[in-house]
């Protein structure tokens, strides 16, 4: 797993999705499964990457919005994400049809990796 520091894109080519967590997020292996799920059809067409996010400075550093949390070329896959600027390094929830999930929605993913001009 990266570190924070070994978050930027290698390959400019391909989109990058990373996988953000702290170090005991109970959803890290479940955010993890769901980008390889979603990301399976675009085999070798798409970097994935965990990034481990060890304390709340780094939290900051990384404009972090909690554990788990999964970027598109450095957006956040959440709609709205943009507009949050409380950085925390816990658990993040989000809200689905229903209820509160330790995962976003698979559709949030396949959407930004649309927009990252590569079809799931």
């Amino acid at each position: 797993m990266a570190d924070a520091a070994g978050s930027q894109p290698t390959n400019s080519d391909l989109p990058l999705v990373e996988v953000l967590v702290t170090p005991d997020c109970p959803h890290r292996d479940a955010a993890i499964a769901l980008v390889r799920r979603v990301s399976a059809p675009l085999a070798g067409q798409v970097e994935v990457r965990a990034v481990q996010v060890p304390d709340q400075r780094t939290a900051e550093q990384l404009r972090f919005l909690g554990s788990p949390s999964i970027r598109v070329n450095g957006r956040d896959i959440e709609p709205g994400a943009e507009l949050s600027f409380e950085f925390v390094h816990g658990c993040r929830l989000y809200q689905g049809a229903h209820s509160l999930h330790g995962l976003p929605e698979e559709d949030w993913l396949r959407h930004a990796l649309r927009n990252a001009e590569v079809q799931p």
